[in-house]
C-alpha cells in the first residue's frame, strides 16, 4: 500500500489543485518512482490511498499496466482519514496477509525486495532524525530489534525515526472500524505496549519530502539515485 492521501500544506503553492506524489522528481513523478521501484522488486499488487485530488492520481497512474501490476484505489473523499484510517479503510483491498506500507512522499533507495514480517504484527524501517525530527519516533533493541516508544512508557535505546516504511499484518487493526479519522503512531503504540512490533535502522539515503527545501534536495538526489 502507498499513502497518497494527504493534501501536503507545507508544499505552498506547488500543491494548490495537485498532489503531493505526483509533484515531478524529473522524469517521474514521487508516486511513479515507487511504483517503478515496488514493480522491480517484484510486487504485482498495489493499492494507494486517494483524498485531495484523487481523480488526479488515478488519471495519472492508471491500473498499473505501464509497471506490470495491477493498481487499485482506495478512495477516501474529504478529508482524508489520517494514516492509521487510510490504512483501516483499505484493509477489505489488502487482505488477510501481511502487507508492505509506504509514505507516497519520501524519497530513499531502500530495497523493498527484502521487506519480510517473520514475527510479530510489525516490521518498522527506521532511520537516523534528520533535522526537523531531532526526537526521533521509536527505539529499537540492535539485538532483539523489538520496538519501543517513549509514548508507551522509557526506552533503553536512542530514539530513531519511522522511515513511513512497513510490513504490518491487518490483526494489528483488529476492532478498528473503517471510515474513521485516526493517526498510525496510536495503532503502531498498541503494538509496541504487547510486544508486537520489530525493526530494524536503515543508514542508507532517506528523506521526508515534506517542504519546497527538501524536494529540490531530493529531485537534486533523484538523479543519482535512479
Amino acid at each position: 500500500m502507498i499513502l497518497a492521501a494527504g493534501r501536503g500544506t507545507r508544499m505552498g503553492g506547488l500543491t494548490d489543485g495537485r498532489p503531493k506524489p505526483l509533484l515531478s522528481l524529473g522524469e517521474e513523478s514521487l508516486l511513479e518512482r515507487h511504483i517503478r521501484r515496488l514493480a522491480v522488486a517484484g510486487f504485482r499488487d498495489i493499492v494507494i490511498n486517494v483524498s485531495y485530488a484523487a481523480a488526479q492520481i488515478q488519471e495519472a497512474i492508471g491500473t498499473g499496466e505501464r509497471w506490470n501490476l495491477s493498481i487499485r484505489y482506495s478512495v477516501e473523499g474529504e478529508p482524508p482519514l489520517e494514516t492509521g484510517g487510510g490504512i483501516v479503510n483499505a484493509l477489505p483491498l489488502l487482505g488477510a496477509e501481511p502487507f508492505v506500507v509506504v509514505n507516497a512522499d519520501v524519497l530513499t533507495d531502500f530495497d523493498f525486495a527484502g521487506l519480510r514480517l517473520d514475527a510479530g504484527l510489525g516490521l518498522l524501517v527506521l532511520v537516523a532524525n534528520p533535522a526537523h525530527n531531532t526526537a526521533g519516533d521509536f527505539g529499537v533493541d540492535a539485538r532483539s530489534r523489538i520496538v519501543s516508544s517513549p509514548s508507551v512508557g522509557a526506552t533503553s535505546v536512542a530514539t530513531l525515526t519511522f522511515a513511513g516504511i512497513s510490513v504490518l499484518d491487518p490483526a494489528l487493526f483488529a476492532g478498528l472500524a473503517p471510515g474513521r479519522r485516526q493517526q498510525l503512531k496510536p495503532i503502531l503504540d498498541s503494538g509496541i505496549a504487547r510486544g508486537e512490533l520489530y525493526g530494524f535502522r536503515y543508514d542508507g539515503f532517506w528523506i521526508d519530502v515534506g517542504t519546497p527545501e527538501r524536494l529540490a534536495i531530493a529531485r537534486a538526489k533523484a538523479r543519482d539515485l535512479g
